[in-house]
């Protein structure tokens, strides 16, 4: 018998592993149009819960706990060697990622909240939805989906499909989940940065339990998304995942930092200067993905990374952007006589002519360097 809940990996294996959970009466395809472009910069892992989607009904039964699907995460994370991971979950995936939260924090990086709670309200409305669908079925109550997942008018079929097509009784078990789920006093043990995402037209879990968890959580930031209801993912996937990227990412504020590092703040700030709304995703696609995932990327040291920079440089004649990467080397760490080792080398395999105009760049900039230099030391003197 399968153990592990039905899954998709998306993304490169080596990236920072990000898993995605859905709501009660869906499947991961509540994340179809976000996960995608996450997966550029994570290992993005959505899931099912027991009895939607793939996965195996009898993972859980009658009186399941929210601690017990978040276990079967665990589980799977476990088979997926993933031991540290980023956390965004919709309604019932958000109560999961909760739980995760405060029993195990060492698991969790960062989290995201979308349309969910601390507490679903009264256990009983959710005790006599469980006892309706053992009894029923899930087609009565597939009907009034689209009411209670989106704003008027709108709809996603596949999501209704996977709700009228979910097992009744793993359906019913999680509504068991939710009726006993209360984090409320709890939820300020949290360490992991947290954001939370409200759906302005929710019914669910209203902007208020979302606030209430920001008020409840250290740090905790809130985006409220206008037009969304209960699924914002589905309904507004582009202000979800605005607001996801800036939260896991943290690439452009991570890449902004080490840019700063190696350019030096002067660059930095005459660049962010002349930024105008024409350029500032230009600008934004830099610090994010240059200098906030290549940059940070520990498998080659900063030296190697100038190196390796000044090469490129010579070999595509930029330079211009070879006098600002030759003051990057002498931040990273190297000698003038190994930036003139670097262009000897370049005159070797991009040409001399090439090298040249490199050796030339190179000694007016340490030219200025030196006299910066001198003059510092003249006025300390």
């Amino acid at each position: 018998m399968t153990t592990l809940l039905n899954h998709l990996s998306e993304g490169p294996a080596s990236a920072p592993p990000l898993l995605l959970g859905p709501s009660l009466g869906t499947s991961y395809a509540l994340w179809d149009a976000v996960a995608p472009e996450l997966s550029t910069g994570h290992r993005v892992i959505r899931w099912d819960l027991p009895g939607h989607g793939g996965s195996p009904a009898g993972l859980v039964g009658p009186g399941a706990t929210v601690g017990d699907l978040a276990a079967l995460v665990l589980a799977l994370a476990d088979s997926l060697g993933v031991e540290r991971f980023g956390y965004a979950g919709v309604s019932l995936g958000g109560a999961v990622g909760l739980h995760l939260a405060v029993h195990h924090p060492e698991r969790v990086s960062s989290l995201a909240v979308v349309c969910s709670s601390a507490h679903f309200g009264d256990a009983k409305p959710w005790r006599e939805r469980a006892a309706q669908v053992r009894a029923e079925g899930l087609a009565r109550l597939a009907g009034s989906a689209d009411a209670r997942w989106f704003t008027p008018g709108f709809t996603v079929p596949r999501l209704v499909r996977d709700h009228r097509g979910a097992d009744p009784e793993a359906y019913a078990a999680c509504c068991d989940a939710l009726a006993a789920f209360d984090l409320r006093d709890r939820v300020g043990q949290i360490a992991a940065p947290t954001l939370l995402v409200a759906g302005r037209e929710d019914p669910a879990t209203p902007p208020a339990h979302l606030r209430e968890l920001a008020d409840a959580v250290p740090g905790a930031a809130l985006t409220e998304i206008p037009g969304a209801s209960h699924l914002a993912p589905a309904e507004r996937p582009e202000a979800v995942l605005t607001a996801l990227r800036a939260h896991f990412d943290g690439g452009a504020r991570r890449g902004m930092a080490v840019r700063r590092e190696v350019l030096g703040d002067a660059h930095v700030d005459r660049a962010q200067g002349r930024q105008t709304p024409f350029t500032a995703r230009f600008q934004d696609f830099i610090s994010r993905y240059a200098w906030g995932e290549i940059w940070t990327d520990e498998t080659l040291s900063r030296r190697e990374r100038s190196m390796v920079t000044l090469t490129a440089l010579v070999a595509h004649g930029h330079y211009e952007e070879l006098a600002m990467h030759v003051r990057a080397a002498r931040r990273n760490g190297l000698s003038a006589d190994e930036i003139g080792a670097v262009l000897l080398q370049t005159a070797v395999y991009c040409g001399v002519p090439a090298a040249n105009s490199a050796f030339a760049t190179a000694q007016r900039v340490l030219a200025e360097e030196s006299g910066a230099a001198e003059e510092s030391g003249a006025a300390e003197g």
